[in-house]
């Protein structure tokens, strides 16, 4: 990563953090359950949504102050959607960033709800916000609504259940991916384009530089499955193979399944080139996300 990037993501992160804790913090709600929340928040994670948010709208805009209550409540979706792909029902999980997971720590009904609140929670929070202006909010609850939705993050996590210890196509993998992983990352670039005031032109653009980010991010986290280190990764490696999951690596070999990398890589800066958004820092976000450790 560049210096510039490094001190961009670490000024941004810290920043956010602090703005996201304390939207939890604040709350006046049983103590356990906070105590659940916020565990799961603050394990730490990469921020990359709410960094898209951010680098989207100042790919356009400065100051980012109208993006910190949408982020945040961005990343409470994402967590509440880590906290139940953990549970026995699901992924069936212990660790989760180097951690225990929600429901080894609490129990799994504290993880259940602890997971339902925050994603509720979110969009209260949208809905609160004195930045932005009605349409805005219900532009944004709608936009985020169906990203997480049984149309979006819910039909990915669904399809990927569905798949495994089956045989399926690039494709269709493709599919599962562009719901489970990459409907939150497009809606994190889109809403931040949208909120500087970006075209219709360029949108379309960006749009389609968060579908080639999401698969990018996706297959990176696969290749990692299997060359990562379990001490940067925070969970055991191999856990997919073990679990039948379809990959790309499975599908098309660890050297296929780089070259795709490289391809969804090419992909989204050619997208960004259209979106005249090559100055900003999502252009540098597609080398870290196609090369990140953990």
């Amino acid at each position: 990563m560049s210096e510039d990037l490094v001190i961009y993501m670490e000024s941004r992160i810290k920043m956010f953090n602090e703005e996201l804790i304390h939207f939890i913090q604040t709350l006046e709600i049983p103590p356990h359950l906070k105590e659940s929340m916020l565990y799961s928040i603050k394990a730490g994670g990469k921020r990359v949504r709410p960094l898209l948010v951010m680098a989207s709208y100042e790919a356009y805009r400065k100051d980012v102050k109208k993006t910190i209550h949408t982020s945040a409540a961005l990343e409470m979706i994402h967590t509440y959607s880590l906290i139940h792909d953990d549970l026995p029902a699901m992924d069936d999980d212990d660790y989760r960033r180097g951690k225990l997971t929600n429901h080894k720590v609490f129990d799994e009904a504290t993880a259940i709800l602890a997971g339902d609140s925050l994603l509720t929670y979110a969009f209260e929070i949208i809905a609160n916000d004195p930045l932005l202006t009605d349409k805005e909010k219900v532009y944004t609850i709608q936009k985020l609504s169906v990203a997480s939705g049984p149309q979006g993050m819910i039909a990915g996590q669904t399809l990927d259940i569905e798949a495994e210890e089956k045989e399926i196509t690039l494709d269709e993998l493709n599919q599962i991916h562009k719901n489970k992983t990459g409907a939150l990352i497009q809606f994190a670039v889109h809403i931040g384009a949208y909120f500087a005031g970006a075209s219709e032109e360029q949108l379309s653009y960006l749009d389609k530089y968060s579908y080639y980010i999401g698969l990018l991010f996706q297959v990176q986290d696969d290749i990692l499955d299997i060359t990562g280190d379990e001490e940067r990764l925070g969970k055991p490696v191999g856990s997919d193979e073990i679990n039948a999951k379809n990959t790309y690596p499975s599908l098309l070999g660890l050297e296929g399944a780089k070259k795709y990398r490289d391809y969804y890589a090419k992909e989204a800066k050619n997208a960004l080139d259209k979106a005249n958004a090559r100055q900003s820092f999502l252009y540098d976000l597609i080398k870290y996300v196609a090369h990140r450790d953990h």
